[in-house]
């Protein structure tokens, strides 16, 4: 560790043996075996010599470390004496300050003692002279010069605070209170004598008396100026409480107006006129900080609404709903105006109740709230996903007097009720009237107007509501909501989806035959396929128009009531008026190609002779789904999704029927299930290909979609493979079926074995062997079937299908 080697003889498990074999690996490195050893030789006279050198430098160490040693204890002892030394000298010097410094701390301490002693005399003979000229001041009533003494006074009182138990001190204590008291009293009688506080009129007025009054009133326990404020805006709103009283004889006797909800302006412009008043004569008399103008405001606010809240509530039968949105208008109007004129810092003291402000609210389909008549909704999603910032709500004073129309918004509720019921049963009289939207394929499948319309009256009330509400009249307009979305998904939507017949013409073969392009028309027409696209459009939009509403209504309401809002049942309605109508359109086509179908299953497959090009049948499937898929597709432009779970589902529902059709073909010749085969596989490429089929864009068709296609329609490939290979020697036919298509139901073999027309006897066998073969099938193979089947096949089957898979690549 001291000195680190690489030299392997330093090693610790130094082993001769491997360093003489690494020296000499091979028989012909003996040959250096007299270098290498007078090398070893050289190494082994440096290392003595090195050893020997260090053992004689060793001899005088141990006498030399002696004599050092000694050395250091005296060097430690003649320090250890110059230390105490030191020490000694600097406990003399200590005592010697000591002494020279202990005249001069008594002299500070007698100074420290002599000047608190001068403060504290001064102060007293302050606070003396200070009493004895507040209580004379008092009686002369001089406001001005006590508001400033009386502040003085009471400043320099606190400095006596620790010596209260002096009898003097706490005696000039107790006449400070009993002054303090005294004023008190005196300005509350003052304010009374001015401002009497009987009758309506007010006899006295503003004068300076009255307004160094004030300042000292800003001294003195607050108390006293609560009890100033609540007197003079008493006073100031008493005539109010009389000319909009509701006892008719005083009112007639007065001449006051009748002060229901109709006469609402003019409260609030009565309360104008009194505070322009009140700034002209009382502005000054104030102290700028009482905020006089806002404390009477705020009072007549909180007297309006109790007297509004009890006319309602005595006249609740006679309101009337443009009545009550008027009067809500004028007063929300009015609370605006409350907000640019004053801070509302009055409301969270005593002499207000600070109103309820509603959360933070963002319009659900326009970015501004501002224009609550726009005829366009904008739903954006791409804001919806991020936390949005609570807001400092801007108007303080909101709802501290509409408050009191929340209990009787019901009106409004019931009214929008009826405008919505009104709403969709014009939505209905419009489409009888107007038809179904005329097919355009260039713009896609359009939304029903009607859908924009709802939505835009949807929004309008829920801003409307919002201002004037965010508790539980937004949950009641939230159930009408709820209500009317299902209204229009069932008599909008779902009523006027067309309607499935139950006939269906059928085709024989010699039509089908005879069959020309175009000839076959679908059984919904052009129209017909276009309105349901359309439906189906307006069903999307309006699923995802609910979600955000939701989303939206939630912002507005109180966050109490948010769990009370849901609308998924509703969004659930509009997703079966999407899978409704995707329906449709499946059992359109599926049913389009029945006949077809039907006339393949008819055909004589046993007495085909020779494979040609694909048969009438395709064709006829072919034409059906060219008609209708570039139809689909192009209506559902915007709801591309939507198109691939058609594709989807018509592929769920053609293919298995295919195969039960083809079950059907019965019995089949070896030509025939060659034709089968070739009609198959133009099946499976027309629908592979049909997501852009008459489509100039040729786009992917969706894995999922592709997989669906691929996986049914070799199935029946498969099976038409099976029936063409020769049921001889059965071992192997069983072997290659369950190779083929993994299908241990005795069902399916028996189908097979009557589409290759076997007699019963021959089948019994056959079923019975395959029963055996099953708990032992062989692994499948990824082979084609040409291949699994080429070496069981005699030479001339194998050619018969190398043929066949020339004749399709050859199509292809």
């Amino acid at each position: 560790q001291v000195f680190p080697s690489q030299d392997p003889l330093d090693r610790a498990d130094f082993n001769a043996v491997e360093y003489i074999n690494a020296l000499f690996p091979t028989e012909q490195s003996l040959a250096n075996i007299d270098e290498v050893v007078n090398k070893i030789r050289l190494k082994i006279r440096r290392l003595d010599d090195n050893i020997r050198t260090v053992v004689r430098g060793q001899t005088n160490v141990g006498q030399d470390g002696r004599q050092a040693l000694e050395e250091a204890q005296k060097a430690i002892q003649q320090l250890f004496g110059k230390i105490k030394d030191i020490k000694d000298k600097a406990e003399k010097s200590e005592q010697m300050v000591k002494e020279i410094t202990r005249d001069i701390k008594q002299l500070d301490h007698a100074k420290r003692h002599l000047t608190t002693s001068i403060t504290t005399l001064n102060h007293l003979h302050m606070l003396a002279g200070g009493v004895d000229s507040l209580e004379a001041m008092t009686r002369r009533r001089q406001y001005g010069e006590v508001a400033n003494l009386l502040q003085g006074v009471v400043n320099v009182l606190e400095h006596f605070n620790k010596y209260m138990g002096i009898p003097q001190i706490r005696q000039l204590s107790e006449r400070v209170k009993a002054a303090q008291n005294e004023l008190g009293q005196q300005i509350l009688a003052d304010f009374e004598e001015a401002f009497p506080s009987q009758g309506t009129k007010r006899t006295g007025g503003p004068s300076n008396v009255l307004r160094d009054a004030c300042l000292v009133a800003n001294v003195l326990d607050p108390r006293i100026k609560q009890e100033i404020i609540k007197k003079f805006i008493k006073q100031h709103l008493s005539e109010y409480l009389v000319l909009f009283q509701e006892n008719q004889d005083v009112r007639e006797a007065l001449q006051a107006p009748w002060p229901g909800l109709d006469k609402i302006d003019q409260r609030y412009a009565w309360i104008k006129r009194q505070l322009v008043d009140y700034e002209e004569k009382y502005g000054r008399m104030f102290p700028a900080e009482w905020c006089m103008t806002e404390r009477i405001a705020v009072d007549f606010c909180h007297i309006t609404r109790a007297e509004l809240s009890k006319i309602m509530r005595t006249r609740a039968k006679e309101i009337e709903v443009k009545l009550l949105l008027f009067a809500i208008q004028r007063t929300t109007n009015f609370e605006g105006l409350l907000a640019k004129r004053f801070s509302g810092c009055t409301l969270a003291d005593g002499t207000g109740k600070k109103p309820e402000v509603p959360p933070p609210s963002t319009n659900p389909f326009l970015e501004d709230e501002t224009g609550p008549e726009t005829d366009e909704i904008v739903m954006e999603k791409s804001d919806t996903d991020k936390p949005k910032k609570p807001k400092v709500p801007d108007n303080p004073f909101h709802g501290i007097v509409s408050k009191c129309f929340e209990p009787h918004l019901y009106v409004y509720i019931e009214s929008q009720d009826k405008n919505l019921g009104e709403l969709i049963d014009r939505f209905v009289a419009d489409f009888k009237a107007q038809g179904p939207p005329k097919p355009n394929v260039d713009e896609g499948g359009a939304v029903l107007p009607s859908c924009a319309d709802l939505f835009v009256y949807y929004k309008k009330c829920m801003v409307q509501c919002s201002q004037l509400s965010t508790g539980e009249p937004m949950i009641a307009l939230t159930t009408i909501f709820q209500k009317y979305l299902r209204e229009y998904a069932w008599k909008i939507l779902s009523g006027n989806l067309p309607k499935t017949t139950s006939s269906s013409g059928g085709l024989t073969i010699t039509s089908l035959l005879k069959e020309k392009e175009g000839s076959e028309v679908a059984k919904f027409t052009l129209e017909e396929l276009c309105l349901i696209c359309s439906i189906l459009s307006t069903a999307e939009y309006c699923l995802a128009t609910t979600q955000q509403l939701e989303e939206k209504l939630k912002e507005k309401v109180d966050t109490s009531l948010m769990e009370r809002i849901n609308l998924t049942g509703e969004m659930d309605t509009f997703s079966i008026v999407i899978s409704n109508s995707i329906q449709l359109l499946v059992q359109d086509l599926d049913a389009a190609c029945d006949p077809a179908l039907t006339a393949m299953s008819k055909m004589q497959w046993q007495n085909v002779e020779h494979v040609g090009d694909q048969s009438p049948y395709v064709t006829s499937v072919i034409l059906h789904i060219k008609q209708n898929v570039p139809i689909i597709r192009d209506n559902l432009a915007s709801t591309r999704k939507y198109f691939t779970q058609f594709c989807i589902k018509f592929a769920n529902s053609f293919i298995p029927k295919f195969i039960n059709h083809l079950f059907k073909c019965k019995p089949i010749s070896m030509v025939g299930a060659e034709q089968l085969l070739l009609d198959t596989h133009s099946l499976k490429m027309v629908l592979l290909d049909l997501p852009s089929i008459g489509s100039q864009v040729v786009r992917k068709a969706p894995a999922s979609y592709t997989k669906i296609v691929v996986k049914g329609m070799t199935r029946a490939e498969m099976i038409l493979k099976v029936v063409m290979a020769p049921h001889e020697p059965p071992v192997v036919f069983v072997d290659n079926y369950i190779k083929l298509l993994a299908d241990c139901s005795t069902d399916t073999f028996q189908k097979i074995l009557d589409m290759k027309g076997l007699k019963r006897s021959e089948q019994s066998s056959m079923l019975d062997l395959f029963r055996l073969r099953l708990p032992a099938p062989p692994p499948g193979g990824d082979g084609s079937g040409s291949l699994s089947l080429s070496a069981p096949t005699p030479e001339q089957e194998s050619s018969r299908i190398r043929k066949l898979e020339k004749l399709i690549k050859k199509r292809l």
